[in-house]
C-alpha cells in the first residue's frame, strides 16, 4: 500500500510539472502571465477521458489528439489574447478558466457534471511519465536555445525594441501560446489515465494560481528552477496530505521565505547545463588551493 502510495506521489508530481511547463513557456519566454493555464489541462484531461471511454481507443491516440484539440482551442483564445497587454492577458485567460469549469459542470450528459468521469482506463506506467517528462523539458530547453527561443526572451524583455528588430512579435506570441496549450493539454491525458478519474474542480483558477508560483519560485527564466520547484512544491503538497492545514501552512512559509530572500527565484537565472556543472566542477577543484593558501598566511 505505502509503496503504491509512494508511485502515485511521484507519477503526480511529474504529471503536475509536465502541465506546468505551458506556464513557463508563456511566462518564462515571452513574459505573458496566464491565469487559466490548467483550464487546457482540462481540456486534454476530458478529450482523452471521452475518447478512452467512449470508443476504446489506446493513449497512443488519446494522446495526440489531447494535445491537437488543446492546441485549436489555444489557437482560438490566442489570437485576441496576444494583442494585450500582459495583465490583460491574465484577465481573459481567467475568464476563459472559469467558464470552461462552468460549461463542465452543466454539461452532465457528456462530462459527468460536478461529479466528473470515473471508469477511464488507466494506460500510463511511471517509465512512461518520466520518458514525457525528459522529452517535454529537453524540447523546451533545445526551443530556448534555438533562435525562436532567442527571439522569445526579446519579446519578453521589450515588445518594441524587438518589433523594431524585425521580429514578428504577434505571430511568435501566438505560436509559444499554443505550444504551451498543447503541453498542458498533455498533461491532462497523463492525468487522466493515471488516476481513472476526472472532474472539473481540479482545474480551476487556483492550480493555474500554483504553476505561477512554482515558476517564479524556482525561477521565471530558469528552466530547470521551474522542474525542480515544480516536483518540490508538488511533493510537499503531497507528504502534508493528511493535514490540510499544516500543508498550507508549511507551503506559504516556503514560498514567503523565497519572494522575500530570493526574489529572482531559487535559481535565478541558472540553467544546470555543462557549463554550470564545469564552474562548479573548477570551483571544487580550487578548494585545496585555497586552503593551503589560508593555512600559509595563519602560519605567517
Amino acid at each position: 500500500m505505502f509503496e503504491y502510495y509512494v508511485t502515485y506521489m511521484i507519477n503526480n508530481a511529474f504529471i503536475i510539472v509536465i502541465g506546468m511547463l505551458g506556464v513557463y513557456i508563456i511566462t518564462g519566454l515571452t513574459g505573458m502571465f496566464s491565469m487559466g493555464q490548467a483550464a487546457f489541462m482540462a481540456v486534454g484531461g476530458y478529450t482523452a477521458a471521452m475518447l478512452a471511454k467512449n470508443l476504446g481507443l489506446s493513449i497512443w491516440l488519446t494522446l495526440p489528439a489531447s494535445m491537437i484539440v488543446g492546441a485549436f482551442l489555444g489557437f482560438l483564445i490566442g489570437i485576441p489574447v496576444i494583442r494585450l497587454r500582459r495583465d490583460y492577458v491574465a484577465v481573459v485567460t481567467l475568464g476563459f478558466s472559469q467558464a470552461l469549469v462552468a460549461i463542465l459542470n452543466n454539461a452532465a450528459s457528456i462530462t459527468g457534471g460536478a461529479l466528473g468521469l470515473s471508469g477511464i482506463p488507466r494506460y500510463t506506467t511511471k517509465p512512461m511519465i518520466v520518458i514525457i517528462l525528459i522529452l517535454v523539458t529537453a524540447g523546451i530547453w533545445q526551443l530556448k536555445k534555438s533562435r525562436f527561443g532567442r527571439e522569445c526572451i526579446a519579446i519578453k524583455a521589450d515588445e518594441l525594441t524587438a518589433a523594431s528588430m524585425g521580429i514578428d512579435v504577434a505571430r511568435t506570441k501566438l505560436l509559444v501560446f499554443i505550444l504551451a496549450c498543447a503541453i498542458s493539454a498533455l498533461a491532462g491525458c497523463l492525468y487522466v489515465h493515471t488516476t481513472s478519474y476526472l472532474d472539473s474542480a481540479s482545474f480551476g483558477w487556483d492550480q493555474s494560481s500554483m504553476w505561477i508560483i512554482m515558476v517564479y519560485f524556482g525561477g521565471v527564466s530558469s528552466l530547470t528552477g521551474s522542474v525542480f520547484a515544480g516536483i518540490f512544491l508538488t511533493m510537499i503538497q503531497e507528504i502534508f496530505r493528511f493535514s490540510a492545514e499544516w500543508r498550507t501552512v508549511i507551503y506559504c512559509v516556503i514560498v514567503l521565505i523565497i519572494v522575500n530572500f530570493r526574489p529572482q527565484g531559487l535559481f535565478g537565472e541558472t540553467e544546470l547545463d555543462m557549463k554550470t556543472f564545469r564552474k562548479i566542477g573548477r570551483a571544487i577543484a580550487a578548494i585545496p588551493a585555497k586552503v593551503r593558501t589560508h593555512r600559509k598566511r595563519e602560519g605567517k
